[in-house]
C-alpha cells in the first residue's frame, strides 16, 4: 500500500485494514481513542473488530482565517495548547489574530467536549494500553498534541494507529510513543490525507453523534 493513493474504500474500510494489523491487541486492555471527527469512523470500527473500548480525545488544530483546512497550532481536551512557531514565522498574522484563533478554536473544543463526552469521567489512562486514532496524519501537529495531552492524562503506553501518513511525519510521532501503525505511507512535497480513500467527505458533529450512539448500543 505504500506510495500509492486511492487504497480505501472510505473510513470505515481503512479501519478494518488496521484492525488486521492490530490483531494482538485483542489479547491486551486496551483502550481505543478516536480524534473527532475524522478519527471516529475509523476508530469505532477499529474498536469493534477488536472488542475494545472506544472513547475520544477531542483535539482541534487553530485554522488559517483564509484557509481551514490548514493549521498553525493545535488545542486539546485537557487545555494543552502548542503553536507552530515555524509556521507562524512565515504567516502575516498579527498577534490578535493568533489570540483570537486561539480563543475560537478554544471554544470548539469545550464544546465538542460537552456534546460527544457530556459528563463522563475521563478514562484511567495509566490502566489501559492506548491506541490513538486519526483518519491520516498530514503535518503530524494536532497528533503531537493529542499525545501530549494523554501523556499529561496518565498514559504510559500509546499506539498510534493512522491509514495513511505523511513519511516524515510518521518518522517523528512513531519517537514520540511506543508503536505506530500506518499501512499507507507516502512522501513528496504534496500530501494529502483524503487522497488515500476512494469516497472522503468532511464528517460532520452530528454524523460523529450518530456514531458514538450506534457503537454505544451495540
Amino acid at each position: 500500500m505504500r506510495e500509492r493513493t486511492r487504497v480505501f474504500r472510505d473510513r470505515a474500510h481503512a479501519g478494518k485494514i488496521l484492525a488486521d494489523m492490530l490483531v494482538d491487541f485483542k489479547k491486551v486492555d486496551g483502550l481505543i481513542l478516536g480524534i473527532p471527527a475524522g478519527g471516529v469512523p475509523v476508530g469505532v470500527v477499529l474498536a469493534e473488530q477488536l472488542n475494545l473500548p472506544f472513547d475520544l480525545a477531542v483535539v482541534s488544530k487553530i485554522t488559517l482565517p483564509w484557509n481551514t483546512e490548514a493549521g498553525y497550532g493545535a488545542v486539546a481536551f485537557d487545555g494543552t495548547l502548542k503553536l507552530n512557531n515555524d509556521m507562524l514565522r512565515h504567516l502575516s498574522l498579527t498577534e490578535e489574530e493568533v489570540k483570537e484563533g486561539i480563543k475560537k478554536t478554544s471554544a470548539k473544543v469545550v464544546r465538542r467536549v460537552d456534546r460527544l463526552r457530556g459528563k463522563r469521567p475521563f478514562p484511567d489512562l495509566s490502566k489501559h494500553s492506548v491506541i490513538l486514532v486519526d483518519d491520516g496524519l498530514a503535518s503530524g501537529f494536532t497528533m503531537r498534541v493529542a499525545i501530549e495531552a494523554l501523556r499529561k492524562s496518565g498514559a504510559a503506553h500509546i499506539t498510534v494507529a493512522v491509514p495513511t501518513g505523511h513519511r516524515r511525519s510518521v518518522e517523528e510521532i512513531s519517537e514520540e510513543v511506543e508503536a505506530l501503525y500506518c499501512p499507507n505511507i507516502r512522501g513528496g512535497m504534496r500530501f494529502a490525507v483524503a487522497s488515500a480513500y476512494e469516497f472522503w467527505t468532511d464528517v460532520s458533529e452530528e454524523e460523529v453523534v450518530n456514531i458514538l450512539t450506534k457503537f454505544n448500543h451495540r
